[in-house]
């Protein structure tokens, strides 16, 4: 069962796009995560951890069950059975920043325990979420615990914001750094330092994900090409590939609402409990769903 809702507070809304919740067992054991751009709070109310793993098996990060997830640019493989009851906060694009007391890009690629930026009050939020009688209840803990910080840390930098909306839309980093007025290097720095990434890799991924949102109609890839501005077929197989760690035809989401979860086949990655010592986990030599 999944609870999902926006903030209430006008504070939280242009900074958060979701606060959700989930209980449950999937039928599939891992998942293929894509890269959506954006940064999220998660917590792991089912173990107090949270592992993800490379395309290749290996270990990527393994961190306490409280953490902040940076901007990934490449997809990365989670144990989904380690995370039958979890609840998190999806950040608005260049939205995180203001929870974080650090720049975005320190946190880009990376699963990092939310002690290391919020020190107790990381701990504090974990042992809460887990005395919360109902899945609604936590996510009233969610927004409160958001909404102290956000009181007491800056604002957003809402040049940024405004570019990662504009660039979402499929405008080129050069007509937003134009319509903000800033330098190619001053637009670069200002949104490293609140979304993680560069704006031209914010773009391909933002591209990447409307494509996926295009994906499974009547539509060949072909003309899905054409439609969201790739050379040509073969350049847009290329950032698929990059993207979701296979081919448009193997690309098999869990449904159409979870674009961005593929399901693995359960040969391809044995359970860490009962396979491989953790940090090498065997996987087929393809990494196609």
């Amino acid at each position: 069962m999944i609870l999902a809702r926006q903030p209430r507070s006008p504070t939280l809304a242009p900074l958060v796009e979701s606060l959700w919740t989930y209980d449950g067992q999937l039928a599939h054991g891992f998942e293929r995560m894509l890269p959506s751009g954006r940064m999220q709070l998660l917590v792991n109310l089912h173990e107090d951890a949270f592992r993800d793993y490379r395309l290749d098996g290996r270990l990527a990060h393994e961190t306490r069950g409280v953490a902040i997830q940076g901007a990934h640019t490449a997809p990365r493989v989670v144990d989904t059975a380690s995370q039958r009851s979890i609840c998190g906060v999806s950040f608005a694009p260049a939205s995180a920043s203001p929870f974080l007391g650090m720049p975005a890009s320190e946190l880009t690629g990376k699963l990092v325990d939310l002690y290391e930026i919020w020190g107790r009050d990381g701990t504090i939020l974990r042992e809460r979420l887990l005395q919360a009688p109902t899945p609604a209840a936590r996510l009233d803990v969610l927004e409160a615990a958001l909404l102290a910080r956000a009181r007491a840390s800056k604002p957003r930098d809402e040049a940024a914001a405004v570019a990662c909306s504009l660039l979402m839309g499929g405008a080129s980093v050069r007509a937003v750094g134009v319509r903000l007025g800033l330098s190619p290097r001053r637009l670069i720095e200002r949104f490293q330092g609140h979304v993680g990434i560069k704006p031209k890799l914010f773009a391909r991924i933002a591209r990447f994900q409307r494509v996926l949102e295009s994906a499974g109609g009547e539509l060949t890839w072909a003309t899905l090409a054409g439609e969201h501005g790739f050379s040509d077929q073969a350049h847009l197989v290329r950032e698929f590939r990059a993207f979701s760690g296979a081919t448009p035809v193997a690309y098999r989401p869990r449904s159409d609402e979870a674009r961005n979860h593929v399901p693995l086949d359960e040969r391809q990655f044995p359970s860490i409990r009962g396979g491989p010592p953790r940090g090498t986990l065997r996987q087929c030599p393809q990494t196609k769903p």
